[in-house]
């Protein structure tokens, strides 16, 4: 029995021991706080980046002038949508670009991602927070100056009426809504693809290298690609709508068109696919993340 009894004895010494042990040491920070760190600490950088201020004082003036130049504004709000539509194409990848080509790499280069990889974080959840942090800036960004513009066409507006109606062939807010919450969605893609880029170079030079490539396949790429797909016969009528939703900018465009422009004039042929269009850019967003995530974690 006394045998028994000293060999139990420093089982439960040790049992002790190491409860105590795993009593002192700090419990790690739930995935939901984790991620908030991140994303506050990619506010931060935001914030304290002078490039990102001047860049959306340049995208509100250049929304706004062409907004009031053109008399838009005293239009209504569908003109208004019409004539920031081109403008807002070309704007809204440089700038979501802007925000994340470096994103990631400059972490790496700082020692930070270092840093954060001794934490019990995974690729995913850095690659998670620093997107959700630079879209905050970006939508910031994109969303204060259209807000201005729709302020500057209800002061403006000629013989503005009182009540709007949300059916086809009316001019609404409605539709401008619309409009916002599409370039939102826009934006975020082409953000995903620079985060994509951020995560997958080694280089300031290689990433800026491709984010230009980046820019003039989404720009202009695609769009010549489709345009040679339906001169050469590849691409039919009827796979036309289908097929504009391989690019994010033409899946913008076409969702801009058909759910803004067509429903305001209450006539025209289906410009897209509403569905593919959208499951595009969810796609561009989702697969660029997870491409991310990849390539940060080999």
């Amino acid at each position: 029995m006394s045998g028994e009894l000293q060999a139990t004895e420093p089982r439960t010494a040790g049992r002790e021991d190491a409860s105590e042990t795993d009593r002192s040491r700090p419990a790690a920070p739930d995935p939901k706080r984790r991620l908030a760190t991140i994303v506050g600490r990619e506010l931060r950088t935001v914030l304290r980046t002078r490039t990102f201020f001047v860049l959306g004082l340049a995208f509100a003036a250049v929304l706004l002038g062409i907004a009031w130049v053109g008399g838009s504004v005293r239009a209504g709000y569908v003109p208004t949508l019409v004539d920031l539509l081109t403008p807002l194409e070309l704007l809204v990848p440089v700038v979501a670009v802007a925000y994340g080509y470096r994103a990631i790499l400059g972490d790496e280069q700082r020692g930070e991602l270092d840093v954060l990889e001794t934490y019990p974080v995974s690729h995913r959840e850095i690659v998670l927070g620093v997107y959700a942090g630079r879209a905050i800036g970006l939508l910031a960004t994109i969303v204060l100056p259209l807000a201005v513009v729709a302020a500057a066409v209800v002061r403006f507006e000629d013989d503005a009426l009182s009540v709007y109606a949300s059916h086809s062939g009316a001019d609404s807010p409605i539709l401008f809504a619309r409009f916002v919450v599409l370039t939102v969605l826009f934006a975020l893609a082409v953000l995903a693809v620079a985060i994509a880029i951020s995560a997958a170079v080694s280089g300031t030079r290689s990433a800026l290298a491709l984010a230009v490539v980046a820019l003039v396949v989404l720009l202009v790429g695609f769009d010549l690609a489709i345009a040679f797909g339906v001169s050469a016969g590849a691409i039919g009528d009827a796979e036309l709508v289908y097929s504009l939703a391989l690019s994010p900018l033409s899946a913008y465009r076409g969702l801009v068109f058909e759910s803004a422009i067509v429903v305001a004039a209450g006539t025209g042929p289906a410009v897209a696919s509403p569905i593919a269009s959208l499951a595009s850019l969810a796609a561009w967003t989702i697969g660029s993340l997870g491409f991310a995530a990849w390539a940060l974690n080999r």
